[in-house]
């Protein structure tokens, strides 16, 4: 987790440094919207997204305290990732983020 001092004085630079790139934002919008998830269901979902890509962002998101990682003693081990209270407050994010892109799509079309 980044310390306070690492952090932009700015909280939109805040945001966009923890959140800022499009397969983390991805990531989160699965969890907030369909819950709980293994890491095929995000490949079957952001199919752009690389395996490497996905192992880094999901570590960061987790170092970051927006994600937790589960995993299960079983063989082959299951792994699941949740959002943590911190990463479901940023549902009114993309929430807001959804309505802007869903009227300028209408706007254009």
């Amino acid at each position: 987790m980044l310390t306070r001092e690492e952090l932009p004085e700015c909280p939109v630079a805040t945001t966009v440094q923890l959140i800022g790139n499009k397969w983390k934002l991805l990531i989160i919008r699965n969890l907030i919207y369909n819950g709980t998830q293994r890491f095929t269901d995000f490949l079957k979902t952001i199919p752009a997204i690389s395996k490497k890509v996905l192992t880094d962002d999901l570590r960061a998101l987790e170092e970051d305290g927006l994600i937790l990682r589960k995993v299960y003693a079983e063989v082959p081990p299951r792994v699941e990732y949740s959002l943590t209270p911190l990463g479901s407050s940023l549902k009114s994010i993309l929430d807001a983020m959804s309505v802007w892109g869903t009227e300028y799509k209408n706007k254009i079309a």
